[in-house]
């Protein structure tokens, strides 16, 4: 990567170098790497299926409306151009970076009653901010897949002979419907512009504090959908710790966030982002345009959410405990 490292260097007036790039972590959207060079680092995130522009100017807005309320987040860096992404050629067809300032810091303890504590008040001040949102929630938090598209994905993971695919049978058959019958549209009123994907592994624990990581799915949401997966997520998943959800939701009660958990229906963003993540997963698995590390990496993405859903018992513990 090292020719790689001098062009985003270049592109962005880093300096000189010399310059290197170390792999760190792959998610599902992207590899991030590590640039380092003049005694500096700073994080590249290589998007590996594309990039879609609006997309990424929504997320510098949003980013730069909550630094003004003191959200620390890296920060994502323009261009000479102004754009915050940038493609690179190569003879393979080039792909789209974006560059943000590197953090040190350890990854959150979603079970600290401080860290809890911080990202209440946060996903309140989120709200707030992004309080009268246009537009509509994009599909993947709004729809999850039929019958048939389950069966066409089910179909190819047979017929490619992956080892998981009676797991999968399985989970077609009992487990997926009845988190779909809660997937449904949001009403028009009551969306916010938010992260979207407010998980403890985007956020990291520097020493200034946390800082929230990961924005690149930023835009339209229902604060309730919203607020309602990140109780869950952040309160043990199915192992939910009830303390720790009253205590995330006194936080962001105090701090004036304005939604409220009615029942079920509350967590539809939790269902269809799961139920997706799995379909997506295993297509990718089976798709031959794709590298080979990108379809070993789905397999065992859709492997290890097929074994996490979200339980409708553990929703139904939430609902319970924090019914006002």
């Amino acid at each position: 990567m090292r020719d790689t490292a001098g062009s985003i260097a270049e592109i962005y007036s880093l300096g000189t170098g010399p310059w290197t790039m170390t792999p760190v972590t792959r998610g599902a959207l992207g590899q991030i790497w590590k640039l380092t060079g003049n005694g500096r680092s700073w994080a590249v995130k290589e998007l590996l299926f594309g990039c879609d522009e609006a997309q990424v100017r929504r997320e510098a807005a949003l980013r730069e409306a909550a630094e003004g309320l003191g959200i620390a987040s890296p920060r994502l860096h323009a261009d000479p151009y102004g754009a915050h992404a940038t493609r690179l050629d190569s003879p393979d067809g080039g792909s789209w970076v974006k560059l943000y300032d590197w953090v040190d810091g350890s990854p959150a303890d979603a079970s600290d009653p401080d860290v809890l504590d911080w990202f209440g008040r946060t996903m309140a001040l989120l709200h707030q901010a992004g309080e009268g949102a246009v537009g509509t929630p994009g599909d993947w938090y709004e729809r999850c897949p039929d019958d048939a598209e389950w069966e066409d994905v089910l179909k190819k993971v047979r017929d490619a002979g992956l080892p998981w695919s009676e797991e999968l049978g399985r989970f077609v058959a009992t487990s997926a419907p009845p988190l779909a019958h809660w997937v449904t549209p949001s009403a028009s009123h009551g969306l916010v512009t938010s992260h979207l994907d407010l998980q403890p592994q985007n956020v990291l624990v520097g020493p200034d504090g946390p800082v929230l990581l990961d924005w690149d799915n930023a835009g339209p949401v229902a604060a309730e959908r919203e607020f309602a997966r990140a109780v869950h997520v952040w309160s043990g998943g199915n192992e939910v710790d009830i303390e720790s959800a009253r205590l995330l939701a006194r936080a962001y009660r105090d701090a004036g966030g304005p939604a409220v958990i009615t029942g079920p229906e509350s967590f539809s963003m939790l269902f269809a982002t799961a139920l997706n993540y799995v379909h997506v997963q295993a297509e990718t698995a089976v798709d031959p345009t794709v590298t080979d590390a990108q379809r070993r990496f789905a397999s065992v993405q859709a492997v290890s959410f097929l074994r996490g859903v979200p339980d409708l018992a553990a929703v139904a513990l939430l609902v319970a405990a924090l019914d006002t």
